[in-house]
């Protein structure tokens, strides 16, 4: 599949999201009209965003083209102020209409509920963790001091947190012991024996620094503060500082032997202080390497190449960074964001700063053309499959973590947004999902953003790449992925469990309605207690 061919695809999905729409407005008109009562059927309820998409964006078209004909004929008889204002007029209308027809019509009906695909992964296979503690999240919002501040997000609460998901996992009732079995399972599962963690394996974190982006003026590479966008939602310190708590004090990880960061961003003053006081031996991770003042870890490339699957031509060749292919374990902690383009940004997602360079980089692959919002519609090749399925990204993932203290809007926000659904009530989600599964912990996270936004989540595509990685060894797209080779060689095997809950008050999946496939979402509870004991040597 060439890129002319991905163009012929996307100008296709176009056509026949107007035809979709077309045929949901007169579906919806011919059974609603005759029985008003229908409107409330969950077919009808599907068909109408889709109908009402393609409504606003025909009424537009017509409305700008009639504003147009009117401009002419009143230019025609000298009347220019009022043939200006046509014309401005009718522009207005044709932006709105296209517009609409970008972000109306490619929005997909409401996701079939409990029909699992693809072979769930973990200790507790197919589980995902969810953890809610509203006395973890303060911040009284912007203008009231910065979220990541000690005094608006309680250390204390996030370490709670980490521990209930830590051991819900695993589903052993200590820390220590906790971690000794997921290591384990993770040895087992590759290959590597029953073994728990040895001691200078080395163990690599990638966190989401989007909103600290190198380049960006985010952050001064001078003096490595946060100089704009100060309340944008990156990784959390205060979740890191937990992950590190756990791994150090309770996993037997040395410092020295962890790498936290994110290899396409600075690490902030503001956020290194809080870690590195605590941590002086773990290697920050930063794209620049900082300076004489702010020492970090520069991360380099390794000798390791990423391929992708789709296999374009003529691109400079992408290799992953070095922390990568030296550790032996990797740990995946992403951020609860909706995205403009990608409909969400989680796990998967998380590795479009693992590569080093940005995504759109001149000579390199485009990550971005796979995007729902760029190639709507299922069934297309997806390049956040490979990210997660290459042998040094998703093969070597002991874990999986989505800091959900406070949300927001790639990169249309600055700042988080409070939710509105229940059990969050107006206040911040202050929520951790963990998992084991990277499929299953995405797609927990797509139902949570989908319910709570009824705008990006719901674009028709935006979890396409979830079905594809699911059935990565025989996806709906026909691609053979393989981002480990130069040509097509060994398939990846299906990467965890998709489905969408029942609904999203009850939040229940296969395995919660008491099948032995699909996702298992447990409700984590918080027990107050101190910083996780070291294990036992």
């Amino acid at each position: 599949m060439n890129s002319a061919h991905s163009k012929r695809k996307h100008r296709a999905a176009k056509w026949l999201s107007a035809g979709v729409g077309l045929a949901a407005l007169l579906w919806f008109l011919a059974r609603v009209v005759p029985k008003p009562s229908r409107v409330t059927y969950p077919c009808q309820r599907a068909a109408a965003p889709l109908a009402g998409g393609f409504a606003v964006w025909f009424a537009g078209a017509l409305a700008s083209g009639a504003a147009l004909r009117r401009a002419k004929a009143l230019w025609g008889r000298s009347r220019l102020a009022l043939a200006c204002l046509g014309l401005l007029i009718a522009g207005s209308l044709a932006v709105g209409a296209l517009v609409t027809a970008r972000q109306a019509l490619p929005t997909a009906g409401s996701p079939t509920p409990n029909q699992p695909i693809g072979v769930a992964k973990g200790l507790n296979a197919g589980r995902v963790v969810w953890v809610h503690d509203p006395n973890a999240a303060t911040w009284e919002g912007p203008g009231q001091g910065h979220w990541w501040e000690g005094h608006n997000t309680s250390q204390a609460a996030v370490d709670g947190m980490m521990s209930a998901a830590i051991r819900r996992l695993s589903g052993v009732g200590s820390d220590a012991k906790a971690w000794e079995a997921l290591f384990r399972q993770f040895n087992r599962s590759r290959g590597s024996g029953n073994t728990g963690y040895r001691k200078g394996e080395k163990v690599t974190i990638k966190v989401n620094f989007v909103g600290c982006i190198v380049g960006g003026r985010q952050v001064d590479p001078k003096t490595y503060e946060l100089a704009r966008q100060r309340d944008y939602m990156n990784t959390s310190p205060q979740m890191i500082l937990a992950l590190l708590r756990q791994l150090v004090r309770a996993g037997g990880v040395e410092q020295q032997d962890v790498s936290v960061g994110d290899p396409l961003s600075l690490f902030p003053k503001q956020y290194y202080d809080l870690l590195h006081q605590e941590f002086p031996n773990v290697r920050y991770l930063d794209h620049d390497g900082g300076n004489a003042d702010h020492p970090r870890t520069h991360v380099q490339r390794s000798e390791v190449p990423f391929y992708w699957s789709i296999r374009p031509e003529g691109k400079t060749q992408d290799y992953v960074p070095a922390p990568y292919a030296e550790a032996k374990y990797f740990i995946n902690m992403a951020n609860l964001k909706s995205h403009t383009l990608a409909g969400v940004t989680l796990c998967a997602k998380n590795h479009y700063g693992s590569l080093i360079r940005k995504p759109p980089e001149k000579g390199y692959y485009d990550m971005h053309e796979t995007l729902a919002r760029k190639t709507p519609g299922s069934g297309h090749y997806r390049a956040l499959v490979d990210l997660m399925g290459h042998a040094h990204t998703g093969g070597k993932t002991l874990l999986y973590f989505i800091d959900g203290l406070y949300p927001g809007v790639h990169p249309a926000d600055s700042a988080p947004r409070k939710w509105s659904a229940a059990p969050f009530n107006g206040h911040w989600a202050s929520s951790l999902l963990a998992s084991q599964d990277p499929v299953a912990i995405d797609s927990v996270a797509f139902d949570f953003l989908y319910a709570e936004w009824s705008d990006h989540p719901h674009l028709s595509g935006a979890d396409d790449y979830l079905h594809e990685a699911a059935q990565a060894h025989n996806p709906p797209s026909g691609t053979f992925y393989d981002p480990d080779h130069a040509t097509g060689t060994t398939r990846l095997a299906s990467l965890g469990v998709h489905e969408h809950w029942n609904n999203p008050t009850d939040r229940r999946y296969s395995r919660n309605l008491g099948k032995k496939e699909g996702i298992e979402l447990v409700t984590a509870s918080v027990a107050r207690r101190g910083p996780p004991r070291a294990a036992p040597r």
